[in-house]
């Protein structure tokens, strides 16, 4: 799984920082906004020439990112720029969070778009309790990464924003993601223990 997702981390949030903190030296904020449209564009043809299909999600932000360049620049703004997608990680963060009182914790609905997960198993409470605890988890993940995004936009230097800040979160992505395989670990050794301990004589 890991060597799946690198490729893909590399060419969505590595080579893009790369791309527009280059263009953004040598050609300045206009020529880092057409670099970054033209990054994701390209690989939107990349895609199209081999013959492979163009994910809906690709498509959609390359409309996303388009939109905040168009915005960006009419303001002559890097703020405008990287604000938007920010507050999209809050309204994310938010939904997560909001989702736990409900009882309806968002990591089971993602979870169950993801891999192919029985019923009976989402419908077992103590694997609904985790999902609970894992939806809290992802909210102040999220939060924390719009807190630190935040301040270093208003407080640092566009550099620093894009290599510090792109560090700081996919290190809390990371840690993030690691509780979480860990905790789901930890939830399937208890789920399948419990016919055991039934069947047992001291149950």
């Amino acid at each position: 799984m890991l060597l799946h997702a690198l490729p893909r981390f590399l060419e969505g949030v590595i080579a893009p920082v790369a791309v527009f903190y280059a263009a953004l030296v040598l050609l300045g904020l206009n020529g880092a906004l057409v670099a970054a449209v033209a990054w994701v564009y390209g690989g939107i043809a990349y895609r199209y020439l081999r013959g492979h299909q163009v994910p809906g999600m690709l498509l959609l932000a390359a409309v996303g990112v388009t939109v905040r360049a168009v915005l960006a620049a009419a303001t002559h703004s890097a703020v405008v720029y990287f604000l938007q997608p920010t507050l999209g990680t809050l309204i994310v963060s938010m939904s997560f969070l909001a989702s736990v009182p409900l009882g309806r914790p968002l990591a089971k609905k993602l979870a169950k778009d993801m891999a192919p997960i029985p019923e009976a198993f989402l419908r077992h409470e103590r694997v609904h309790q985790f999902f609970l605890r894992i939806s809290l988890l992802w909210s102040m993940v999220l939060f924390a990464n719009v807190i630190i995004s935040l301040w270093m936009l208003f407080n640092e230097s566009i550099g620093m924003y894009l290599w510090f800040r792109t560090g700081i979160v996919a290190g809390l992505g990371a840690v993030g993601v690691g509780v979480s395989v860990w905790g789901f670990r930890r939830c399937l050794r208890h789920v399948n223990a419990e016919p055991a301990r039934a069947g047992s004589p001291s149950a």
